[in-house]
């Protein structure tokens, strides 16, 4: 565990699950400029809307400013006119009785100015009243701005998601950007939402009541004004601390999403393999760093608000006894002292909101760091300008001298070769990491080759639209991927205006249509990954149904019985034959017992083609072939 003084960062090893790196590091605060722009770059287009906000905000303010000193003018008349009709009193208890000259007959009697109070109190109310409308209009009109930023941010961040590599999610865990989207987003609209009703307040009301003090006495104003510095200073010692504590919150909130979602979508898995007691030290490790990120961040933040009441309540008191002095002398009225009295009061408010705004501001942008690193994150190559379309379409696929690596230096695919004729059946079979789903990877241009070419009816695809070239292929993999939509709605994923009487024809072609009829909703029924009225094997014949319903004219099936029993496989057997038939399909299988009809086998190693021919052809040779297909069918 970290020390309470050092920042929290991760152990070097956590026993992470699939997704999960094994080693994480905390990236330090980038440029604060660079993120304070970008974010004001989002709310560029609203600049009218936020200039609204801030003229309603200085209305709003300035009325509350002025309102201590009318209340300052109404405390004097009380205390005008009651001072005058206790001196008239004073003057004729003074007066002797049997006094042929009465002096309060000289001085004409004292009334009190209900008027002038009824004026006063009248133009307090307006004051009130619209402060109060034009803080209100402030507010709306900024919240409106904000879901606006907040929902151009999601759209992008989505469109961003679309445009991204697959060696993007591949690298990074899925709860980190899904942290991205939702927990730094929604940080950036609260905080906004908290930043937008102070700031431009504070500022107003710091300038509105110095100018306002200054007025009434610049003595005491001196005695108010000397405590900002020291105020000021406390607001930058604290906020510098607590950036990079707020940054690893962001940061660590993100991995635990991750873990949290890994281990309740894999929770089969954890609890099949005892590992409730390792994942539950994953957590524990993550949740600490979170726990000592937060407390650090949260605790600093904490000390603002006391310091700065400490440091305001010294200088309230030192301008309470200057001021009673001038009081003493006469100096200064009695409204007067009082309303500067209200002034000092409310003057250090302000300066703690400007502290909170500031320490809003470094949380704000260390999400908006995060949410601008992902946009900023590199994209698929886009396509070319002028791509080229197939023409006469034979559906004949040619890999020539194909090299490929994850990573430079570790090569998965090594000039790899092949001629497909059109129609098909090649099947691609080999250990594991021989580079078959890398080879999957590249038809559909997932990734691109770093040498050689995949070409389609001569074309190479990367002269193609992505697009194009992968409504060549309809896919049938060994994760069953349903959404969490009706049956009806799964089946025409890949082609969105099918009509219920080729839903049910593709059903019945793929087995399946008892299945869904014996359901409560039919095709109606909702279903998704984590469905359990509908077994895998059911899942599987699913996708083979909307295969056959977008009608690919070529087809990848990776691994697509690998996870079934043996009644269900013969079913999927079946489905997939009327699925490929006429179709040039490409065939991932470690049960070689399954793809002895194929008309071309690719046997691979190491990311080369070692072999190819057909089944018999391949026995024949007794080659490697051969060797991994008797190590499945013979002992020892």
């Amino acid at each position: 565990m970290p020390k309470s003084t050092d920042t929290p960062q991760p152990p070097k090893t956590w026993p992470m699950g699939n997704g999960w790196p094994v080693k994480m590091t905390v990236e330090k605060p980038k440029n604060f400029k660079k993120s304070l722009g970008q974010l004001l770059s989002v709310l560029k287009p609203h600049w009218g809307s936020i200039l609204i906000s801030i003229a309603l905000t200085i209305i709003a303010t300035v009325f509350s400013i002025l309102s201590p000193k009318f209340l300052g003018n109404m405390t004097d008349s009380i205390v005008n006119d009651f001072m005058a009709m206790r001196e008239y009193s004073a003057l004729q208890e003074q007066s002797p009785p049997d006094s042929s000259l009465d002096t309060t007959d000289m001085i004409q009697k004292p009334v009190f100015h209900y008027e002038n109070l009824a004026k006063i109190a009248l133009l307090l109310i307006i004051l009130y009243i619209i402060s109060s409308v034009a803080n209100y209009l402030s507010m709306w009109f900024f919240v409106n701005v904000i879901q606006k930023m907040v929902y151009t941010l999601r759209e992008r961040l989505s469109h961003k998601i679309n445009r991204m590599p697959m060696g993007y999610f591949d690298a990074h865990q899925y709860g980190d950007v899904l942290s991205r989207i939702t927990n730094d987003v929604d940080t950036l609209a609260q905080s906004l939402n908290q930043i937008s009703g102070q700031a431009v307040s504070s500022v107003i009301t710091v300038i509105g009541f110095l100018v306002m003090m200054l007025i009434i006495s610049w003595k005491l104003t001196l005695i108010a004004v000397v405590v900002v510095p020291l105020s000021l200073a406390c607001v930058t010692f604290i906020t510098k601390r607590s950036q990079k504590y707020f940054k690893n919150q962001q940061t660590y909130l993100g991995y635990l999403n991750g873990h949290v979602e890994e281990n309740y979508a894999g929770q089969t898995i954890v609890k099949a393999f005892s590992g409730e007691k390792k994942a539950e030290k994953v957590f524990d490790d993550v949740n600490t760093h979170l726990y000592e990120s937060s407390r650090k961040s949260q605790f600093l933040s904490g000390l603002m608000m006391p310091l700065m009441h400490f440091i305001s309540n010294l200088g309230y008191v030192a301008t309470a006894v200057l001021g009673g002095w001038l009081a003493f002398q006469g100096r200064l009225s009695i409204g007067s002292i009082q309303a500067f009295i209200q002034y000092m009061g409310q003057f250090n408010q302000p300066l703690v909101q400007l502290g909170q705004i500031a320490n809003l501001l470094q949380s704000t942008v260390a999400a908006a760091e995060r949410v601008f690193d992902f946009l900023e994150e590199k994209e698929e190559k886009a396509d070319l300008p002028n791509p080229v379309q197939l023409g006469k379409i034979k559906w004949e696929v040619t890999f020539d001298k194909v090299h490929f690596a994850y990573e430079e230096g570790k090569p998965i695919i090594k000039h790899f070769s092949a001629h497909i004729q059109p129609g098909q059946q090649v099947a691609i079979v080999g250990p594991t990491g021989a580079g078959k789903t890398t080879i999957v990877n590249l038809l559909m241009r997932f990734y691109d080759p770093q040498s050689g070419t995949i070409s389609i009816d001569g074309v190479d695809t990367q002269q193609m639209k992505r697009a194009d070239v992968r409504a060549c292929f309809g896919m049938v993999l060994q994760d069953t991927w349903l959404f969490n939509w009706t049956i009806a709605e799964n089946l025409k994923y890949g082609k969105s205006d099918a009509t219920d009487s080729q839903i049910k024809a593709v059903a019945k072609s793929a087995y399946v249509d008892h299945v869904i009829e014996s359901l409560p909703k039919g095709y109606q029924t909702e279903i998704g990954e984590e469905s359990e009225n509908i077994s895998i094997g059911e899942k599987q014949l699913l996708t083979i149904a909307r295969a056959m319903l977008a009608d690919a004219p070529m087809l990848i099936l990776d691994e697509a019985t690998s996870s079934v029993d043996t009644r269900t496989e013969i079913l999927i057997q079946k489905a997939m034959e009327k699925l490929m038939k006429g179709r040039t399909s490409f065939v991932i299988a470690h049960r070689l017992s399954t793809i002895k009809n194929a008309d071309v086998i690719l046997v691979m190693k190491e990311g080369d083609i070692v072999e190819q021919g057909n089944h018999e052809e391949l026995l024949t040779k007794g080659g490697f072939y051969a060797q991994l297909y008797n190590s499945q069918f013979v002992e020892g």
